[in-house]
C-alpha cells in the first residue's frame, strides 16, 4: 500500500487540513505528529526507502527506540497539507538508541522535520509510557484567543484551569486533569521540550505563554477535539472579558463536583480552592 492511501495518512491530512480551516495555523505555524503502529506501519513499507542516513534528534528518547512517526515538515504550510501531503509531510524513524532519525518518506521538495522535533519525540515518551502505549498523536497549533489568554491571566496552571473549566460546561468533561502553563521561552531547542513534557506528565495540554497550544490524543479527533475545546472556552472568555472585568455568575466549586459525579470523571481538585 501506499503511504497516501493508508487510513493514518488520510487521517493525518484531514487534521491538518481542520486546524487550517479554523485558522489555528497561519503561514508555517504549529506542527503534528503521529507515532504510527506497527501493523500501520507494515501496510505501507514497500513505499518506504530505509537506505536513507541518520542524523541527531537533538534529545535522547530510548522509549522511542525502532518507532516510526508521522510528522510535518519545518517551514511547511498547514494550508499545503491536503494539496501536496507528500512535499509538507515526511514519515521518519528513529534508531535503535532512540538518539537519531532518518526521513524515509515525504519531504519530496526538500526539507526536513519540523523544527519542533525534539519537543515532540520527548512528549510522544512522556504519553507513551503515561498511557502503556495508547497516546499516539501530538498536536502544536496556534489558536487566538488562548494565546490572547497569556497577556491578561497569571501564568499558571490554575488561573488557566479555572478560567477554561468555568466558561464553557463541556470543558471539565474534555479535560478533566487541567492545563499546564508554560512561560516564554525560545521555540524549537530542547530546554522547551522538556518544560513541556514535564507538564505532560500531569496534562493532555500545554500552553506556551503567547505562542499557542500543545495537545496529545489517543488519536486524530481526540487530541484535535481537545484543542478545538479549549480553544472555544478561550473564546469565551476573551468576550466576557472584553464586556465586562467582573462575571456576574459563573459555574461553582460545587457545580463542578455535580458534573463529575454525574458524568463519572475525577476532577483535578488542586484547582478548586
Amino acid at each position: 500500500m501506499k503511504v497516501l492511501d493508508s487510513k493514518f495518512a488520510q487521517d493525518f491530512i484531514r487534521l491538518g487540513d481542520d486546524g487550517w480551516q479554523l485558522r489555528f495555523h497561519e503561514r508555517n505555524g504549529g506542527n503534528l505528529s503521529y507515532r504510527i503502529p506497527d501493523d500501520r506501519i507494515a501496510e505501507v513499507k514497500e513505499d518506504l526507502d530505509l537506505t536513507r542516513e541518520f542524523q541527531p534528534i537533538g534529545t535522547s528518547v530510548p522509549a522511542l527506540a525502532g518507532e516510526f512517526f508521522m510528522i510535518t515538515g519545518s517551514g511547511k504550510y498547514f494550508s499545503d497539507i491536503k494539496r501536496i501531503p507528500e512535499e509538507t509531510c515526511c514519515i521518519i524513524e528513529v534508531d535503535e538508541k532512540g538518539e537519531n532519525y532518518r526521513v524515509v518518506w515525504g519531504l519530496t521538495a526538500g526539507g526536513r522535520p519540523t523544527s519542533e522535533l525534539p519537543t515532540h519525540l520527548m512528549n510522544h515518551e512522556v504519553k507513551k509510557l503515561a498511557s502503556d502505549g495508547k497516546m499516539r498523536v501530538i498536536y502544536h497549533c496556534h489558536p487566538a484567543n488562548i494565546i490572547a489568554m497569556t497577556f491578561v491571566l497569571p501564568l499558571t496552571d490554575k488561573a488557566f484551569t479555572r478560567e477554561l473549566w468555568e466558561s464553557m460546561t463541556e470543558c471539565p468533561v474534555v479535560f478533566p486533569a487541567g492545563v499546564g502553563v508554560i512561560p516564554w521561552m525560545v521555540c524549537g531547542g530542547r530546554e522547551i521540550g522538556v518544560e513541556t513534557a514535564e507538564k505532560m506528565k500531569k496534562y493532555d495540554v500545554a500552553v506556551w505563554a503567547h505562542h499557542g497550544i500543545f495537545c496529545a490524543g489517543e488519536d486524530f479527533d481526540i487530541a484535535f477535539g481537545l484543542a478545538h475545546t479549549v480553544e472555544k472556552s478561550a473564546e469565551i472568555y476573551m468576550k466576557v472579558r472584553a464586556v465586562t472585568p467582573v462575571k456576574q455568575q459563573t459555574i461553582t466549586k460545587e457545580n463542578f463536583i455535580d458534573l463529575a459525579e454525574a458524568f463519572g470523571f475525577e476532577l483535578n481538585k488542586d484547582f478548586f480552592d
